[in-house]
């Protein structure tokens, strides 16, 4: 059983999706990112960095296994079971390319920009580097999206649903997109959204990230996956 630390953000909803589409079984515990993960000490425990998402998988000979960060969670989560990480080179090495991208890149200027955007809205210099630099992000999954349905070029994968939680959530970082629902095919630019909204396993992560256990107050949510479509 897999011990699930993190909250309804779009880092946070990554690991949900992950283990939905894996089919492995989880407890989700809420952190109140409105107390500081410092206020989690079981959160602490895993990560000194004291930030979500956050596990612990304890393993069947009694060793317990912690991980941090999400890009690292989801390659673990991906190495655990087949079926999100492809196994050919180019896709293998795409998936990781893309997966990065979004870890070093898209993340961290969407997150910025929408810190700057709530925190200090005078600072135009701050606002306009990072939305910049969320819109050539943008413009880069448009392209690739355009020349093949999923990330690696192969499958739906790991890269895929670290995209999504931030495409879904571009309005944090004052960017508007042209969507009619998170269920719903989003058009070119936002594929990455829509085609991973379609996906039925997908989003019964999101709702068990969002809904289920992280709507509450109170930890050790437990949650068994359900069965697939």
């Amino acid at each position: 059983m897999m011990d699930v630390y993190t909250s309804p953000t779009p880092n946070g909803i990554k690991v949900p999706i992950a283990l939905e589409e894996l089919g492995l079984p989880y407890r989700l515990h809420r952190v109140d990112l409105s107390r500081g993960g410092i206020a989690v000490p079981e959160l602490v425990a895993i990560n000194p960095n004291a930030k979500i998402p956050a596990i612990i998988d304890r393993l069947a000979d009694g060793q317990s296994v912690p991980m941090f960060e999400s890009g690292a969670i989801l390659l673990y989560l991906a190495g655990l079971k087949p079926g999100l990480v492809p196994t050919a080179a180019i896709a293998h090495a795409s998936t990781l390319s893309w997966l990065f991208l979004q870890v070093a890149g898209l993340g961290p200027n969407f997150g910025n920009a929408g810190f700057f955007l709530r925190n200090d809205p005078s600072n135009r210099v701050a606002i306009e580097r990072f939305q910049g630099e969320a819109r050539r992000h943008l413009a880069l999954l448009e392209q690739r999206l355009a020349e093949c349905e999923w990330l690696n070029g192969e499958s739906y994968s790991i890269a895929d649903i670290a995209h999504f939680g931030w495409v879904r959530s571009a309005a944090y970082a004052g960017l508007k997109l042209s969507r009619a629902s998170v269920c719903e095919c989003m058009g070119r630019t936002h594929r990455t959204a829509g085609n991973c909204s379609a996906r039925h396993r997908a989003m019964q992560g999101l709702e068990s990230g969002l809904s289920r256990g992280l709507s509450g107050l109170t930890l050790a949510t437990r949650y068994q996956p359900r069965s697939r479509c």
